[in-house]
């Protein structure tokens, strides 16, 4: 006859810490892993680009922004950019009109884009404008070309008929590097390091046409 085995207190204290352990391991990881990620965006927060004024006003054509943002590349950056790195800056813009028994409203507007690129043989720098990302100039210092996207003046920002006269409106800009439009292996480096990011804070301006 087969002899019946039966679990030794041995064995069910085995099986009790092999259950403790896993235990452990759920518990660091429902609890410090989350508070890792949490912390990675007070670490890696942007460098700031300050924004020293901006004013939005009717012209022929609609309404435009007039504004001056101070900034700097970084190190990194400008490697990146003399190395073949084109650069885009984006200002975007958000326009709001409270409403007191239903949803904000929302204007609808268009980025406006402005990038900078190198060119060796020339030693010079040019910035093209524009939702196309056509139309620019030449300079032959970096400090010259960054002048072009520090300074914004006339700048297209919404059609005159979707501003109600009379509304308030709540618009909000900021200018930021869209890192996005960097190559693939150094869009990973925005994830690691504060350099290789641009953005201001949002700048709040009240229109009441």
């Amino acid at each position: 006859m087969m002899a019946q085995t039966h679990p030794t207190s041995a064995g069910r204290q085995s099986s009790w810490l092999s259950a403790g352990h896993e235990l452990v391991f759920r518990l660091i990881v429902l609890v410090v892993v989350p508070v890792i990620f949490i912390g990675l965006p007070t670490v890696l927060r942007a460098e700031l680009i300050n924004v020293k004024s901006a004013v939005i006003r009717l012209s022929d054509d609609g309404y435009v922004v007039d504004a001056e943002f101070d900034f700097a590349l970084t190190s990194p950056l400008e490697a990146a950019l003399v190395r073949g790195t084109p650069l885009y800056f984006i200002l975007e813009s958000d326009v709001t009109r409270s409403r007191a028994f239903w949803f904000d409203e929302r204007i609808s507007t268009t980025p406006s884009v402005r990038r900078i690129t190198y060119a060796p043989l020339t030693r010079s720098y040019r910035v093209d404008g524009g939702g196309a990302v056509s139309g620019g100039a030449t300079f032959s210092s970096l400090d010259e070309a960054i002048r072009q996207i520090r300074i914004v003046r006339n700048r297209p920002f919404v059609d005159r008929g979707a501003i109600q006269s009379g509304q308030r409106y709540e618009v909000s800009l900021r200018l930021r590097l869209d890192s996005s439009q960097l190559p693939k292996p150094l869009q990973v480096n925005t994830l690691v390091s504060r350099e290789w990011t641009l953005v201001s804070d949002w700048y709040r301006v009240v229109l009441t046409p």
